[in-house]
């Protein structure tokens, strides 16, 4: 069964480390190359790169659980001191290094891959150098997805493109075409789920894929992005935005755990309004999704991370339950047909 996530932030990664542990399905993850704050500003304007970090979450997602532990550490450490190289993450420079040696990021993907016994395929969603522009409803405009992910006030989308057009990698359309199910989210509506969105190839692959398109829906609001919208609001821009409706919505019940909560609230952020309904084109499925461990801020990062997460084990559970939807209706049809003739 061949499953595809379409992301590569913080969410997608939750999902990879869960889904990664049923051995039987072939995973691919089309990774967003827009990002161009902090270190991915280093690395697109001084080694004219495309964005690493996205890339180098998702090599340890899909890492085989036994890899070298230190190794993996060495990875994501960031450096907190020293003006040259402060913010940076091991696994970045490491990255760079790597796509100069080999020269072609692809390559030193596959090399990567190969390091930490990566079970799966991780895929730029373009090779094409592109940067997030967005209007807002004040009038004012923005480029540059940092700008757009951190804004200093709360203010609405109202237009939102790339800077100049971009082509969809051949290996994100051939991922795309063989995919029996497609998963968007969870994850920042305007700087991680529609920006592989509006490259050109992917809304035409959606619309003419036979895949299942699974959608999971972000636990808080967001600053400039989600603050004030519905689960219905955010599934229709979506759907808007792939042209076509997604056939499963994944969604929250769960409790939050309380001091991270308080915080959020304390910020201007809110759960997000469940108005969403069966029997428009979509079923929706509501189960206990957050994760409780505490969750850790890495020394030298500098970002305002999310506290509030969703738990991969719980979602692996939700999500292969839907992958075997069909398989487990039929088994329990002929159970039934089978245990009427035995009684």
């Amino acid at each position: 069964m061949n499953i595809v996530v379409i992301g590569g932030g913080t969410g997608s990664t939750v999902v990879l480390e869960g889904i990664k542990k049923f051995k039987e399905l072939k995973l691919s993850v089309i990774v967003g190359m827009m990002d161009d704050g902090g270190s991915n500003a280093v690395v697109r304007d001084e080694f004219g790169l495309l964005p690493l970090s996205d890339v180098r979450k998702s090599i340890l997602a899909l890492a085989d659980s036994q890899s070298n532990e230190v190794l993996r550490e060495l990875f994501t450490y960031r450096f907190s001191e020293g003006n040259a190289i402060k913010g940076h993450t091991v696994g970045n420079l490491l990255m760079v290094s790597m796509t100069e040696i080999l020269g072609s990021e692809v390559e030193a993907i596959e090399m990567f891959k190969n390091i930490f016994s990566v079970r799966g395929d991780i895929i730029p969603v373009t090779l094409d150098d592109v940067k997030l522009t967005a209007e807002y409803d004040d009038g004012s405009k923005v480029v540059g997805e940092h700008y757009i992910d951190e804004p200093k006030k709360h203010k609405n989308i109202t237009t939102f493109s790339l800077s100049s057009p971009a082509k969809a990698s051949e290996a994100a359309i051939r991922a795309i075409e063989k995919a029996d199910y497609i998963i968007l989210g969870p994850g920042d509506l305007y700087t991680t789920i529609m920006p592989n969105l509006l490259v050109s190839g992917i809304k035409e692959a959606l619309i003419s894929s036979k895949a299942k398109i699974i959608y999971i829906g972000n636990l808080m609001s967001k600053i400039g992005q989600t603050r004030h919208k519905t689960h219905r609001d955010i599934v229709e821009i979506i759907e808007d935005a792939i042209g076509r409706k997604f056939d499963f919505v994944l969604l929250n019940n769960g409790q939050f755990p309380p001091q991270a909560y308080k915080r959020y609230l304390e910020d201007g952020e809110h759960t997000i309004e469940d108005n969403l309904h069966d029997g428009e084109g979509r079923l929706v499925l509501r189960k206990n999704l957050v994760a409780f461990d505490p969750i850790k801020k890495e020394k030298g990062d500098s970002l305002k991370r999310s506290f509030i997460r969703h738990d991969s084990d719980k979602l692996a559970r939700e999500l292969y339950a839907i992958f075997n939807m069909k398989r487990n209706k039929l088994l329990k049809i002929l159970s039934t047909f089978f245990g009427y003739y035995r009684d």
